[in-house]
């Protein structure tokens, strides 16, 4: 059995939908940038920062590219390593079939 006008309210709620979707979309990004701070025209350096906040970056970059390096020089020592191993299968594989 089918109620008479049933039709008409899905779509009267889906519309309702949409149109509160269409209102969210418009007005959240609106209430973002009103909660954003004014801009500055210019870069202005901050001179006092508590010794808390600060971030060693001279230790942290040394310790980083010196992690790299002693890892490359690892990793072609290992090659090396291993390339001496073969080389030397090699010339006894050449020494036995001769």
């Amino acid at each position: 059995m089918r109620i008479p006008g049933a039709g008409n309210r899905s779509w009267w709620s889906v519309g309702r939908l949409l149109l509160l979707v269409a209102v969210l979309a418009v007005a959240v990004p609106v209430m973002a940038e009103a909660l954003q701070p004014p801009s500055q025209s210019e870069f202005v350096p901050v001179d006092d920062i508590p010794q808390g906040e600060q971030i060693p970056a001279f230790t942290m970059v040394g310790a980083a590219y010196g992690f790299v390096w002693v890892a490359l020089l690892g990793y072609v020592w290992s090659i090396a390593r291993r390339l001496q191993k073969v080389e030397a299968e090699l010339a006894d594989l050449e020494s036995r079939g001769k």
